[in-house]
């Protein structure tokens, strides 16, 4: 049975420049997933082939088991949400989200009652007489969500939807729509290139570069075992950290960092003695102070503290090899040019090869 959302093989090409490679990807029914990575790789094009505003150049798309690359966008039954919401100005809300229910010629009766409903679902049917220009730019978010929703889509897709709107308004805008997500049962596919709005909001996360996947995960894999060093440092921050492999024993790889420190790591499979490979560990994950049995322990020296609120970002060095650890603000009082011990569990980190 295939899933939901299916693009099998899917290859787009403008000219000479391929976009999109060989995608294959599924999405189940219900299903938020988000399309997520930097400025040309592709996660805007894969949304406007399966809206049907680009046909691919090869391979076939599904949706519910039926083949559509082929149909005009209105026969996709497919709700968009863009970045510049695309509210038409000369019309009032209600009207704004009536539009394409009278494209469905849907009797007026039932256009004034689904349109009631849908403003009341996003708390805005006061404001159902106003402009678009009356509004706030979150009002205009919720506008254009409601006029995506209210013929009752197959499926939402949203192209950096929130991208337009202040830092308190997008999180804000974020719970709103997970909420709706989960409340309606929507399949939703989002494009986004922040990293924090796919990790509150997605059930799974495909990561691209250069027009392929290089992970698709849910949030927590996606941050905690990233697969390549792309992914690693895509996503939130992390120390990279180029290493020797000394031995693997039982999917631990001990590692030689250089200026004479050691460490283990989990290991994958493919990796062996004498390859030199990176590392990813995660500021947060680092413990400064006395090492718990059984985890790595490094003599590092405080080179910075940086204030930053609820936390502190501390950078430790030894001869030229650093890192950087996260730590609650009032968890110590880390003196510039003291010696410290920072210490990670093996299981903390990932030994990457790609």
């Amino acid at each position: 049975m295939r899933p939901f959302i299916q693009f099998e093989s899917v290859s787009k090409a403008f000219g000479s420049v391929t976009v999109v490679n060989a995608l294959d990807l599924a999405i189940e029914k219900g299903e938020f997933v988000s399309l997520l990575g930097p400025s040309g790789s592709g996660k805007t094009t894969i949304l406007m082939m399966l809206a049907g505003f680009e046909r691919p150049t090869q391979g076939a798309i599904y949706l519910d088991g039926k083949r559509i690359d082929h149909l005009p966008p209105y026969r996709r039954q497919m709700g968009v949400v863009f970045q510049n919401y695309a509210l038409f100005p000369h019309m009032s809300v209600a009207e704004n989200v009536a539009f394409p229910l009278e494209m469905q010629r849907v009797p007026r009766a039932e256009i004034a009652e689904r349109v009631e409903r849908a403003l009341d679902m996003v708390k805005l049917k006061h404001l159902k007489d106003r402009r678009p220009s009356q509004l706030s730019g979150g009002q205009q978010q919720r506008i254009a969500l409601t006029r995506a929703l209210v013929f009752e889509p197959s499926v939402i897709l949203m192209d950096e939807p929130l991208g337009a709107l202040d830092k308190q308004l997008r999180e804000h805008m974020q719970l709103e729509i997970r909420e709706l997500h989960k409340r309606l049962g929507l399949t939703i596919v989002f494009v986004t290139h922040d990293q924090s709005e796919a990790l509150t909001m997605s059930d799974r996360i495909a990561v691209f570069n250069a027009g392929r996947i290089e992970q698709i995960d849910d949030p927590q894999v996606i941050y905690d075992t990233p697969r390549t060093r792309f992914v690693a440092e895509f996503i939130g921050e992390t120390n990279l950290i180029e290493a020797k492999v000394a031995s693997v024993d039982n999917h631990v790889a001990h590692l030689s960092l250089g200026a004479g420190l050691s460490a283990r790591a989990h290991a994958g499979n493919g990796l062996s003695a004498g390859q030199t490979a990176s590392f990813s560990l995660r500021p947060e994950r680092i413990r400064l102070g006395a090492a718990p049995e059984g985890s790595n322990a490094l003599d590092m020296t405080i080179a910075d503290c940086i204030y930053h609120g609820d936390h502190m970002r501390v950078q430790l060095t030894h001869d030229d090899f650093s890192l950087v650890a996260r730590c609650e603000r009032l968890a110590g009082n880390w003196t510039i040019g003291a010696s410290v011990v920072a210490s990670f569990d093996p299981s903390d980190c990932t030994v990457l090869t790609q």
